[in-house]
């Protein structure tokens, strides 16, 4: 199977976190339920957009630099636990978390923060649907204020503990436009909801994960590789327990594209292989 010939000077891929957020599957308004399953969020994308138009993806985006520089208060491991754990330097793991709790509030409006509680104690619910909360939405979208900033003013901590490195993909070589994406998994914190905010998504929806693979395979949900993979590996776990106990050794996973049976396939290196999305929507 030849590999597509890689252009000279393959763009250098751009540092990013995602968030599989995860709840009960009974869960609903309030996120109370129990162990009988999950659901994870997927949110498609605008057509509009130069990256992944149409595809169901989950919140995240790219590294901005405040997220290294601004030293947000958090709880749960430090950022030395946190690099040794995602394969990175103490600033780079610094600022993936802090990328992955941002994205997912810019995305969704779901802060994984909280005041700061004594061990053991459960967390303050927060109420970030409120507009004082938008303003600070809109402004860490516009990068108008800081992911610090935002958090200090407010005295909370991020909740690193609530989060669960879970892989690391990269962008096949021969795309224009490639990101190393660290993916987190996290559980829905209690008494908040995902809110639709706009932007880069036009649909926002929990859905079973062995549900989504099987839209995707029926051509009813356009999903990139490791968007399907990561469902695959959720749906696997089974339950959110599963999440948590579940082993996982953080390798930077890169795809190849390559011809098979005179198709165009992203292959990655299991040897597994997936269609080619649409130009510009390669992972």
């Amino acid at each position: 199977m030849p590999e597509r010939s890689a252009p000279k000077g393959a763009a250098e891929p751009r540092p990013a976190a995602t968030v599989m957020l995860l709840r009960p599957a009974s869960a609903g308004a309030g996120g109370v339920a129990g162990e009988s399953g999950m659901e994870v969020l997927l949110m498609r994308r605008v057509r509009s957009m130069g990256f992944a138009p149409g595809a169901h993806v989950f919140p995240g985006g790219l590294v901005d630099e405040r997220d290294a520089d601004g030293g947000p208060p958090w709880t749960g491991p430090s950022p030395d636990e946190w690099a040794r754990v995602l394969g990175t330097d103490v600033r780079m793991a610094r600022a993936l978390v802090c990328a992955a709790v941002r994205e997912t509030f810019e995305e969704t409006g779901v802060l994984l923060a909280s005041a700061p509680v004594a061990a053991g104690a459960p967390a303050t619910t927060l109420d970030t649907g409120t507009e004082e909360w938008e303003r600070d939405r809109s402004g860490l979208v516009d990068r108008s204020r800081s992911f610090t900033e935002v958090l200090s003013r407010r005295g909370l901590v991020v909740r690193t503990e609530w989060l669960r490195a879970w892989s690391r993909w990269i962008t096949p070589r021969v795309e224009p436009r490639r990101f190393d994406t660290w993916f987190f998994a996290a559980e829905l914190p209690p008494g908040q909801e995902p809110r639709y905010v706009g932007g880069e998504a036009d649909l926002t929806r929990w859905t079973d994960p062995s549900e989504a693979v099987a839209a995707w395979e029926e051509g009813r949900m356009p999903m990139l590789p490791p968007t399907v993979v990561s469902c695959r590996e959720l749906a696997a776990c089974r339950t959110l327990e599963g999440v948590r106990t579940a082993r996982r050794d953080i390798v930077p996973i890169e795809p190849d594209v390559r011809d098979v049976g005179g198709q165009t396939r992203i292959v990655t290196p299991d040897g597994a292989h997936y269609p080619l999305p649409k130009p510009n929507a390669t992972p």
